[in-house]
């Protein structure tokens, strides 16, 4: 039992992960394009399942947001059914095609962020917090968005690497 959790996809996510936080709360808190913080935890969720399938990608969603939520201080658990919607919903680019091209990743990475960031209020006035759903989250998906399209030829490779899936090599494939 022991081997299977130190071989799977948690060491490496967790990992890639703590560095990721860290920068997510120090670096990223003073790049904010039209003031919004660019939540690149998210956007290593969503690439993970755009690289790795929707189970995958949710489980790397609810690794990195529990991992994000004991950081930030948020209720625990907020951000990790977010994060994992988000990797979840991105990882339905494995449903069009085994192997997707570095720009249809790119898309998939980018809905699966603003499904992730428009569930956050979600969830967010499920667990009781009010003053979230406002005209603000107009921009705010869109940027989050955004920026993760842009992260995604750099963030698929290591969703790929984290959740430990191999690319498909058609070389061996035979034809019928």
């Amino acid at each position: 039992m022991f081997a299977s959790l130190v071989q799977g996809p948690l060491p490496r996510l967790a990992l890639v992960g703590v560095m990721l936080v860290a920068l997510q709360q120090t670096l990223f808190v003073d790049l904010r394009p039209a003031a919004v913080t660019i939540q690149i935890v998210l956007a290593l969720a969503a690439a993970a399942g755009a690289a790795a399938g929707p189970q995958k990608g949710a489980l790397a969603g609810f690794v990195l947001g529990m991992m994000y939520d004991l950081r930030a201080g948020t209720p625990l658990g907020s951000s990790s059914l977010s994060m994992g919607v988000g990797g979840f919903v991105a990882g339905y680019a494995l449903s069009i095609t085994v192997d997707p091209q570095w720009w249809l990743a790119m898309i998939f990475t980018g809905i699966g962020a603003a499904v992730g960031e428009t569930m956050v209020p979600v969830v967010r006035s499920f667990i009781g917090e009010e003053g979230h759903f406002t005209p603000r989250l107009f921009t705010v998906v869109p940027v989050v968005s955004a920026a993760a399209m842009i992260l995604s030829p750099v963030f698929v490779p290591v969703g790929r690497w984290c959740m430990r899936v191999k690319k498909v090599d058609w070389s061996k494939v035979k034809a019928p």
